[in-house]
């Protein structure tokens, strides 16, 4: 048991000395790093540690947190008292409580989460890494004469939790990843700007910086030019990077929170038919060394693979304890907390599964349509699924993506545009803890001029 778990047991063991009848607690620690470069000269520097400690306590049904960053005797004493003295004063809540016993528990298979090279990079070549990945952008063509910067970064950290039904448990996570934003002008003197980002938990899993560059180089000099197209109505086609972002709205329309409070298009549709039968959506917080991965919950429930869309059946919300029981049903270990307060309910690494075909296969479906790369401004009603954001993409004519396209607004409805997805392609990626292949909805309304 390393330092922070036993600090988590004393708190817990604390706060049922001093009159609380359950408690949980977590103890966290982190370094981090980021490097800033501009037009090859270092603009920023950052290096920075952290701890603290949050608790939650329970006098019967009334629940009180507290958090601090004061590790000592003192400062863990105080914290158990604030919280013990907010629940005196809360209101009762029949739904509050620790997890069932049964549901506790780690992971027990490795999920190799941490890796120790990352503390060992040195840090003249993590501002060479930034500084290397923004001269190969400039100096890939003559139009991209601007930078917004790149930025190398990385951190290492532990986290522990502990309650008092008995679960203690720890883990440790480190991440490294580099970006670039270059900017390019046309002849018009009009400019494009666009970028490319590499990350991972293991230092040989960040793309070299000579990759990083050459995409970013790629992705904005493709913008250049863009044209504005007519109103209408197309198939729309997303690349991963933007499918990521529709998919959160998803997460947010079978979060659980939003589902007892029926402010879900979602509600009440377990076991029904909600999408396309081409879009299969997991939550899996067990799948090695991904960003959303850990052996346990903010709660000490143990991690597990949640199939969400089924084939286009909703099987599952994903659920905290809290909300589990509002509605009646179990946990799904999807608790997710800072340090202080009542847990919420956050993904594992929550993905809509790959399909069969490539995307130039998509692409070949498509004789007028939208491939977006950049979505500005999204807003989505979680209530009635009314969606709507700007945009900027590549035009298809005829299967192939044939121009840029620009100052236009795609406009859908979530719960028909889950029911017309039309394709979903095998590039599946993990650049997140949310991740998604490049998928076609059959039809939006694209506004242009």
């Amino acid at each position: 048991m390393n330092q922070l778990e036993q600090w988590a047991r004393d708190a817990v063991a604390r706060a049922l000395q001093s009159g609380a009848t359950a408690a949980e607690a977590t103890v966290a620690e982190g370094e981090e790093f980021s490097a800033g470069v501009r037009m090859r000269e270092v603009e920023s520097l950052k290096q920075a540690g952290s701890r603290g400690a949050g608790i939650r306590v329970l006098i019967g049904r009334n629940t009180g947190s507290s958090y601090t960053s004061d590790l000592s005797p003192k400062g863990m004493e105080e914290m158990v008292r604030s919280a013990l003295d907010l629940a005196g004063v809360t209101t009762e809540d029949p739904h509050a409580g620790l997890p069932d016993p049964e549901e506790l528990g780690a992971f027990s298979e490795p999920l190799s989460l941490h890796d120790p090279a990352i503390g060992e990079l040195d840090t003249d070549w993590k501002i060479e890494q930034a500084r290397r990945a923004e001269d190969v952008a400039l100096s890939a063509d003559a139009r991209i004469q601007n930078s917004e910067g790149a930025s190398f970064e990385s951190y290492a950290g532990t986290r522990a939790f502990a309650n008092s039904s008995g679960f203690s448990g720890s883990y440790r996570t480190s991440s490294c990843g580099l970006s670039v934003v270059p900017v390019a002008k046309d002849e018009n003197g009009a400019m494009e700007r666009d970028y490319w980002s590499t990350s991972s938990r293991k230092a040989s899993g960040v793309e070299s910086a000579e990759e990083v560059g050459r995409r970013a180089a790629e992705r904005v000099l493709r913008r250049l030019n863009p044209r504005k197209v007519a109103t209408q109505k197309v198939p729309v086609i997303f690349e991963p990077r933007t499918a990521r972002a529709l998919l959160g709205e998803l997460f947010d329309a079978v979060n659980g929170g939003a589902i007892y409070r029926h402010a879900s298009f979602l509600t009440g549709t377990l076991g029904e038919k909600v999408a396309s039968e081409e879009l299969t959506v997991v939550d899996d917080g067990t799948l090695p060394g991904l960003f959303g991965s850990s052996p346990f919950d903010d709660e000490g429930v143990r991690s597990r693979r949640t199939v969400v869309i089924d084939k286009g059946v909703l099987r599952s919300y994903l659920l905290n304890t809290y909300c589990a029981r509002k509605l009646g049903l179990k946990t799904t270990g999807n608790a997710s907390r800072g340090l202080g307060g009542n847990a919420g309910v956050g993904n594992g690494n929550f993905y809509i599964e790959a399909g069969q075909l490539s995307e130039q296969a998509l692409l070949g479906q498509v004789r007028q349509g939208l491939y977006v790369t950049e979505l500005i401004g999204a807003t989505a009603n979680s209530v009635t699924g009314d969606y709507s954001s700007g945009a900027a993409g590549l035009w298809i004519e005829n299967g192939d993506l044939a121009y840029p396209v620009s100052e236009i607004t795609i406009a859908g409805n979530l719960k028909q545009m889950l029911l017309e997805v039309s394709g979903v392609a095998s590039n599946l990626e993990f650049r997140g803890a949310i991740a998604s292949p490049t998928i076609m909805i059959q039809e939006m309304t694209v506004s242009g001029r």
